[in-house]
């Protein structure tokens, strides 16, 4: 619509936003009406150009194909044409004929400030008329009511906030109001909806605001709020919850000729999908504190090899059980990562960081060695972050430990440096060091220590990915992983 009213019509900005305010409620007109909508906006050049389009939820539509993006120059519906200079609706004229169907035509002009900006065509499907029901005829005399407030430019209500998607609709439950609130129509899904709060009566003859505010839960005064929102006096949303139902509740009041003349409530019994959500809020916090344990319950761990560490005289077990800390310590990372998020999925960039300051700290190197990462691991699940994170240890701790043993080493300093780069569904992922480099005999698909079998048994069962470990031309070694990214199924 932006593009369509930019190229072809010289309305300001304040025009162009009161029509989306328009379209995003106009699905109410249309099921109201029970036909179609057309919205038409008159060009520069003597045309109108269709820039919006709605069909029914409540009956069939006229308009088998899309109209959106259609020229009708002046003149050729004279309907169209007494909507925009006279700023009234017309309804004059017999039914038009379309592939055998007659439809009713009508035209009502969207007028803002006065001024009228474009103008609704209502077309409605007349072959399946038949002699209207009350709640058809309730939606009929509300249809006109709204119709009469497009014209005037007192609806859709400026201001008014709402989630058009989440929002009840028409065919979800309908009350209709007099200008006292009193309810003289409620369609069987609004009333079964109030049996649900607990309502044993019929809801015909009752005052809604009081009505709903008794039924509501409350300790004190009745919640004014719930009473003027069900009274039908502002343009506003509200739930109201009891222990066998929520409700939510959407008041339009009613001003066809600027006085209020009543109000329609839309509402919907929303129990199941409140009950749904709360049970989704359970379990993220359920399993956010599952994993806040875990990450204790491994620090514990962590902690009682230290110590167990401390009390070795043997220097091979003592530096075993360090590993260990450091293994155990780079999983406690990943869940504590885990339990801030909502979704299962980390900012492994985080993790990276993390990992490499713990290792580095913990270095027993005599080598001033500097770090760094560049690039970006981006957002990973949990089933693959934890394996990674366990590799990553293990390669930054055997670099360590082995690139800068040479005694040459004590005089300068080392560097040691991881890159990522997200390649679609594959990350790639360097670790460079410039240290003493790999030995002439060395393969990295079998030599190597406890650390590089876990890198390996990692890499090919757990990331389904590929390891390899080369000179680096420079000086030192080069690590690669080429990982095949999950998602979540």
């Amino acid at each position: 619509m932006n593009d369509l009213v930019r190229r072809h019509a010289a309305l300001p900005a304040a025009d162009l936003e009161w029509l989306h305010l328009l379209v995003s409620e106009w699905q109410l007109l249309a099921d109201l009406s029970f036909a179609d909508l057309v919205l038409w906006v008159p060009t520069g050049d003597g045309q109108y150009v269709a820039v919006a389009q709605m069909r029914p939820n409540t009956g069939a539509t006229s308009h088998q194909d899309d109209l959106v993006g259609d020229f009708v120059p002046r003149g050729r519906r004279p309907m169209l044409d007494a909507a925009l200079d006279e700023g009234r609706i017309v309804r004059e004229g017999d039914p038009e004929w379309r592939d055998d169907v007659p439809v009713r035509v009508e035209a009502i002009p969207v007028s803002r400030e006065g001024r009228v900006i474009g103008v609704i065509a209502r077309n409605t499907n007349l072959l399946t008329a038949r002699t209207p029901s009350r709640l058809e005829l309730t939606y009929l005399q509300s249809a006109a009511d709204l119709a009469q407030m497009i014209a005037a430019g007192t609806f859709p209500h400026a201001g008014e906030l709402l989630d058009m998607d989440a929002s009840p609709r028409v065919g979800d439950g309908l009350i209709r109001l007099d200008a006292d609130g009193i309810v003289q129509y409620a369609s069987p899904n609004a009333l079964s909806a109030y049996h649900r709060l607990g309502l044993t009566t019929d809801l015909v003859g009752c005052h809604l605001g009081r009505i709903t505010a008794e039924l509501a839960p409350h300790e004190g005064p009745v919640d004014e709020a719930i009473s003027a929102v069900a009274s039908g006096w502002a343009p506003r949303e509200t739930e109201v919850e009891t222990p066998a139902a929520v409700v939510q509740l959407r008041a339009i009041p009613l001003k066809p000729r600027g006085q209020r003349i009543g109000a329609i409530m839309l509402l919907r019994d929303v129990t199941e999908l409140r009950r749904r959500e709360r049970e989704l809020i359970t379990k993220d916090a359920t399993i956010r504190e599952i994993h806040h344990r875990v990450k204790n319950n491994l620090q514990t761990v962590a902690a009682l090899l230290r110590l167990q560490a401390r009390r070795m005289d043997a220097p091979q077990a003592r530096a075993a059980l360090e590993e260990a800390v450091r293994r155990v310590g780079s999983i406690a990372i990943v869940h504590e990562t885990l339990s801030q998020t909502l979704d299962e999925r980390v900012d492994f960039d985080e993790i990276a960081d993390r990992v490499l300051s713990m290792v580095t700290e913990v270095a027993a190197s005599s080598v001033r060695v500097r770090t760094a990462r560049h690039g970006n691991f981006g957002e990973l699940i949990a089933e693959t972050a934890t394996p990674l994170a366990m590799v990553l240890t293990e390669l930054l701790q055997n670099a360590l430990e082995h690139a800068f043993e040479d005694p040459g080493f004590t005089d300068r300093s080392g560097t040691l440096e991881v890159h990522a780069e997200r390649r679609a569904e594959r990350l790639l992922i360097t670790v460079t060091d410039d240290g003493i480099g790999l030995p002439a005999d060395f393969d990295p698909q079998v030599s190597g220590n406890l650390g590089l079998q876990i890198v390996r048994t990692l890499v090919g069962s757990e990331l389904a990915g590929r390891f390899d470990m080369v000179p680096n031309p420079a000086g030192g070694t080069i690590v690669t992983l080429d990982l095949q990214i999950r998602q979540r199924r």
